[in-house]
């Protein structure tokens, strides 16, 4: 009963702080929103590109809708047009060497010049390789033709034998192949928040959990009322039952808010389980809340409480798969293992963009629901400092 009146204690206090709801489920997925617009814009990027004395079947096979190219007259360095004009690179040719200068203070815009060039040379090639085949299966029609004339000189009653060469029928045109490209996640349409949006869901997540449990813990401190509490004979474990069960419910409203709000406004595709998806984000969520508190003890005010974050939190984005892991230095790699939002991020992620199932991240779930028991067991021994009766 003790704790029951915990919880209906801290549901009442979150329900009439109006600004801390508001920043619990309304702040979550207005960033969501900002950073869907701000990703997207990416697929309508556009680098220019000057070009000087470029064969003309280049120039054509270059041209698509993120390439804007301007054919350059005068004799200016590459280095004077591109920081004149601010275009993001300059291709000349000289006999059969051509040369590439990126201005590479946006690395998008040079990899869509990198990787226009490349396309528009094997494009090249390809069409060069069809001309000979053409050709070749032209002259191969003419012999064969030849031969049959030659043999029924010989022969008039022989019937035309193909003496182990392939002929082709006249009028017979060489077959064309066209490319078929399947995605098993996403579509050609795709964008990097596509890639980012599993480990922003965590991330948001765990982040407004983290921030809203510590602070609420150390205002019941400020307060006077935890003092209170722990001079009545309430047991430690009661006391925190009831904040984390209050608070949890808040956090479980939380996390099915964001989960169905990425699902229905973002369109996102989940080749997974959105119950799976849920279940990570609960168990974020508890670790969140349970670090939150845990956190706390160690602040003697709000403000102080807000300088844990960069210690806290901004490192285990930098770890959550942003940044590939296998692409880390050496030394850095196992630092990963120790971030609960590394395991949360990587579960995401295999299971929207991969289709695991609970069984497959079963191991990661296990890790983190062993974080949450740490940091419970490390407030309960916290809370000791506390009682002062």
């Amino acid at each position: 009963m003790r704790t029951l009146a915990m919880i209906k204690r801290v549901l009442l206090e979150m329900i009439r702080d109006k600004r801390t709801l508001a920043l619990m489920f309304v702040a979550p997925l207005l960033i969501l929103t900002l950073m869907y617009f701000l990703f997207q814009s990416n697929s309508n990027t556009v680098a220019d590109l000057g070009v000087r004395n470029v064969d003309s079947s280049l120039i054509t096979a270059m041209k698509s809708k993120h390439v804007q190219l301007h054919d350059l007259k005068n004799d200016e360095s590459a280095k004077t047009v591109i920081r004149k004009h601010d275009y993001a690179g300059v291709l000349s040719q000289s006999g059969d060497k051509l040369t590439l200068t990126l201005q590479n203070s946006d690395q998008s815009k040079s990899a869509i010049l990198k990787n226009s060039l490349q396309g528009a040379e094997v494009k090249l090639k390809m069409e060069a390789a069809a001309t000979t085949i053409k050709t070749q299966g032209k002259a191969m029609q003419q012999m064969s033709q030849q031969l049959a004339q030659l043999q029924k000189q010989i022969d008039p009653n022989a019937q035309p034998q193909a003496n182990g060469l392939t002929t082709m029928q006249p009028g017979q045109a060489a077959k064309t192949t066209k490319l078929h490209t399947h995605y098993l996640y996403g579509s050609s349409n795709s964008t990097f928040f596509n890639t980012l949006l599993p480990i922003m869901i965590g991330f948001v997540v765990f982040f407004f959990v983290f921030l809203i449990s510590g602070i609420a813990l150390l205002r019941e401190r400020t307060t006077g009322t935890l003092y209170r509490l722990l001079a009545t004979p309430v047991k430690r474990g009661e006391i925190l039952t009831g904040y984390l069960s209050g608070y949890g419910l808040f956090a479980l409203v939380q996390t099915i808010l964001i989960v169905s709000f990425s699902v229905l406004a973002f369109k996102i595709q989940i080749l997974g389980s959105v119950w799976t998806m849920l279940v990570i984000n609960i168990l974020l969520a508890g670790i969140a809340l349970t670090l939150g508190l845990l956190i706390s003890t160690f602040a003697s005010s709000e403000f102080q409480m807000v300088q844990f974050i960069p210690v806290v939190v901004i490192p285990q984005v930098f770890f959550s798969g942003i940044i590939p892991i296998d692409q880390m230095e050496s030394w850095l790699r196992p630092i990963a293992y120790i971030m609960p939002l590394y395991y949360g991020a990587n579960s995401m992620s295999n299971v929207i963009e991969k289709g695991a199932t609970i069984g497959q991240v079963a191991p990661n779930l296990l890790v983190l629901l062993g974080f949450m028991v740490l940091f419970l067991i490390l407030n309960l021994l916290a809370m000791r400092k506390y009682r002062q009766v």
